[in-house]
């Protein structure tokens, strides 16, 4: 099978600094991949080596099966790309812009006035097509960025942090852009914000340093986010000795005389034993609730393991 990206050990040097480590992965046609990291981990390196905007040190790097050195120009034709800072001119008008992409891209007349039409009301612009870029707001002016992305239809559509500066409404319509238009292209998607990743990606891995630390399904994620720790809060102190032998219990985090989570071993699920080893206690059982570990815990968790 033809992935619709194919990066194969990559690296990038600057001088002596290794911006990017011996990287590899793939994206294919509707899967969205969340490409996570702290500032300078070597995400926006990375999106310029794969658009052809940087080259490589040394590694490979094929678009929809092209060679991106050897075909660039094929590679290309397969490419949507949004930059971190979006590549508008502002004194031309939302359609003038557009207009003038289509042409860069190589449509027709007759074809960019149909890509135009399409991309305007799958991007939420047909009410302000006519409007001057400059005097749009920041979340439309995002919009535009990505409708110049995805005008010529790409099957690959890059974007680099989308909804930074945008408020919660933007982020909101900007997410729910991005998982439509997941289901019909592959995207990546660059950000180092971890809830974003959660919401619109179903893939994600995690650089840092430049080197891939990270990759899982978010499905297998969520799941794995949703378990590992318990919530109990009790009206006496219970005896956490005999809540530490049971099986699969690794420690006790003691937040309160009557407040404890308790930390175990995935997969097992062992709340029934700690259950009714609080009751037989007679400590009053208030609350037992699992709780969910964040994005930024095991952001937070693999990249000090790296640092």
């Amino acid at each position: 099978m033809t992935h619709l990206i194919k990066v194969d050990h990559l690296w990038r040097y600057y001088g002596k600094h290794c911006a990017v480590k011996d990287l590899s992965f793939s994206v294919d046609r509707g899967e969205v991949l969340g490409f996570l990291g702290p500032n300078g981990a070597g995400k926006t390196t990375t999106l310029q080596i794969i658009t052809g905007n940087l080259a490589p040190s040394a590694g490979y790097v094929s678009i929809n099966g092209f060679d991106l050195l050897r075909s660039p120009l094929q590679a290309k034709r397969s490419l949507g790309y949004l930059p971190d800072t979006p590549p508008l001119y502002k004194e031309l008008t939302v359609h003038e812009f557009l207009t003038y992409c289509g042409q860069l891209q190589g449509l027709t007349p007759s074809t960019i006035k149909t890509a135009i039409h399409t991309t305007l009301e799958r991007c939420g612009l047909t009410s302000v097509d006519t409007r001057l870029i400059a005097n749009l707001s920041k979340g439309f002016q995002q919009r535009v960025g990505i409708a110049q992305a995805i005008l010529h239809n790409p099957d690959v559509i890059i974007l680099d942090e989308p909804t930074v500066g945008l408020d919660p409404i933007q982020i909101k319509e900007i997410r729910a852009l991005i998982r439509d238009l997941g289901q019909d292209h592959g995207i990546i998607l660059s950000t180092h914000i971890l809830s974003e990743v959660q919401e619109t990606c179903t893939q994600v891995q995690i650089i840092h340093q430049g080197e891939l630390i990270f990759k899982d399904n978010i499905t297998h994620l969520n799941q794995t986010m949703n378990q590992g720790c318990l919530h109990i809060k009790t009206q006496r102190p219970p005896n956490t000795t005999e809540l530490l032998v049971l099986p699969h219990v690794e420690r006790i985090e003691t937040l309160s005389p009557t407040e404890l989570n308790i930390h175990y071993t995935l997969p097992y699920e062992p709340s029934q034993r700690i259950a009714e080893t609080l009751i037989t206690q007679c400590c009053g059982l208030l609350e037992m609730t699992p709780v969910k570990k964040s994005m930024e815990d095991i952001f937070l968790t693999l990249t000090q393991e790296h640092s």
